[in-house]
């Protein structure tokens, strides 16, 4: 027994003495090829990233270039703040992370060669918007491949919510579909409230004659509303709802027509300021708070529709119910074992006597 104990404890100071940076060797070796590998992907994205507006870019095919100018317009101006937070919750987990066992994985290397085909096909075909959708896949796959589905799974959540900070520009074409929905949901409740309109197109205006006239515009169409809302309810779904995963998926789709009726309701307001009070109050004045206020309007309404996803009380109790009742089970078995041993003993002691 001392032998091998002591061998143990030679074993324990050889992998002490192999270790750099606080890394074992494995864990090192892991660092370095993904260090090495992460460079080869983001020096492929940025060369080989993007051909057909190299133009607006300056001459740069860096597909992170071309985000980076798109989110110099206004719609797009919050994106960089989602990338931070996915970073933030990565950073948060990191003690997490560390406990987990790490072994490669086949499936990893089948996503980060997908990704990356995805990209040569978007690179290819002049489509910018297909390589940006593989750029997150392929590092979550190089890690998936490096260090195993364990450590790759706590990091779906960070990953997925980092592709957020791209929705602006994959739903830019959806935008004049979001003016339209906006336009004649607002025209519906204006003749709702009786105030008579004419809507032609995106534009709406009174009937009545020196009325209002409004243009729904590409900055009034609700997409920076729609990426912001959806920016704030994943986080929010996973981490405040309980009862299954498929509660965050019915709250996070949920922020997605409440984010389009809540930017109805600011166009129907809009208008209504400027039938009832004028338009020049309604455009300088409530056109800069009307923003704030729906928002404010549609967190309250996120928060309400959380309570009514959380699961009941009653239903936690009978959850614990049921675990006590278990936990019981065994308790009332081992008494009567032991009252029937000890019969059996009276019974052999008192034959043993005869």
């Amino acid at each position: 027994m001392q032998n091998k104990d002591e061998q143990q404890i030679d074993l324990e100071n050889q992998t002490e003495h192999s270790t750099m940076f606080g890394l074992q060797k494995k864990q090192l070796i892991n660092w370095i090829l993904f260090l090495l590998l992460g460079v080869t992907v983001t020096a492929l994205f940025y060369l080989l990233g993007n051909d057909s507006e190299i133009q607006i870019t300056k001459g740069s095919r860096s597909i992170f270039y071309w985000v980076y100018f798109q989110w110099g317009h206004e719609r797009y101006s919050g994106n960089w703040i989602i990338l931070v937070v996915a970073a933030y919750i990565i950073f948060n987990m990191r003690k997490e992370l560390a406990k987990l066992k790490s072994s490669p994985s086949w499936f990893g290397m089948l996503v980060f060669i997908g990704a990356i085909m995805m990209h040569i096909v978007g690179y290819r075909t002049q489509f910018p918007r297909i390589s940006l959708i593989a750029t997150i896949p392929a590092y979550w796959g190089l890690v998936c491949t490096i260090w195993g589905w364990d450590i790759a799974k706590k990091l779906l959540f960070p990953a997925g919510y980092a592709l957020l900070c791209f929705s602006a520009s994959l739903l830019q074409d959806f935008t004049m579909p979001l003016r339209l929905y906006s336009s004649a949901l607002a025209d519906v409740l204006l003749d709702g409230v009786g105030i008579e309109t004419i809507r032609d197109g995106t534009t709406i205006r009174s009937s009545a004659g020196g009325g209002f006239i409004f243009d729904v515009e590409d900055a009034c169409s609700g997409l920076r509303s729609l990426t912001a809302m959806m920016a704030l309810t994943a986080p929010y779904a996973y981490y405040t709802l309980r009862g299954g995963l498929w509660r965050k998926w019915v709250l996070f789709i949920f922020s997605i027509p409440l984010a389009m009726v809540s930017n109805a309701l600011r166009i129907f307001t809009l208008a209504a300021i400027a039938e009832w009070i004028g338009t020049d109050l309604a455009m300088m004045l409530y056109h800069d708070l009307s923003g704030y206020i729906v928002l404010i309007f549609s967190i309250l309404l996120l928060i309400a529709t959380t309570s009514i996803l959380q699961p009941r009380k009653k239903e936690e109790d009978e959850d614990n119910d049921e675990d006590d009742e278990d936990d019981s089970v065994p308790t009332d078995r081992e008494p009567n074992k032991s009252s029937t041993s000890t019969s059996e003993e009276v019974s052999e002691t008192n034959k043993e006597v005869k």
